[in-house]
């Protein structure tokens, strides 16, 4: 038999990710990292919220891939650029566990939204990357994907050091 939660408009979920209302949305978290800069900002902003309710903190890297294209560096190069991202961020958080994950994939944003699902994370957590608004329009802006496609809760935090990553 099925138990289902009571949300506050009355609505009912199934058991699974979201029937557990106590659970915090920083419980589960899966971090997109793209930079050692980033990864350095986004541990600073999240260290203050992690606690006794987190269980996880999985570290989620995107190697694009081209599409068909040839890419421009090997596998292994790309590889080695993201434990360093890795390890930049695990710096950043002294004494919490971070699970670390390399995922390949043409579209970022459904690739991070994919390792959140797979991982049953409460939240997709990043700090906001630099670059003009003209730059995400014309290339595409990870972070506005996210807000508007995911069906994971986001949570974007401040960027405390204002970098540009």
């Amino acid at each position: 038999m099925a138990r289902y939660a009571q949300g506050p408009n009355g609505t009912r979920s199934p058991p699974g990710r979201w029937s557990d209302v106590t659970r915090s949305p920083f419980g589960r978290v899966v971090v997109p990292l793209a930079s050692e800069s980033d990864a350095e900002a986004t541990a600073e902003a999240l260290a203050a919220h992690l606690g006794a309710g987190t269980d996880a903190v999985v570290a989620v890297h995107v190697v694009e891939k081209a599409g068909g294209a040839p890419d421009k560096a090997s596998v292994e190069q790309r590889e080695r650029e993201a434990e360093d991202v890795f390890d930049a961020f695990a710096a950043g958080l002294d004494g919490v566990d971070v699970e670390r994950e390399i995922r390949y994939g043409t579209d970022v944003a459904e690739t991070v939204v994919e390792a959140a699902h797979d991982h049953d994370s409460t939240a997709i957590v990043f700090t906001p990357r630099g670059g003009s608004r003209w730059v995400k329009l014309l290339t595409g802006d990870v972070a506005t994907t996210l807000l508007e496609e995911s069906d994971v809760p986001v949570v974007v935090l401040p960027d405390e050091a204002g970098d540009e990553g």
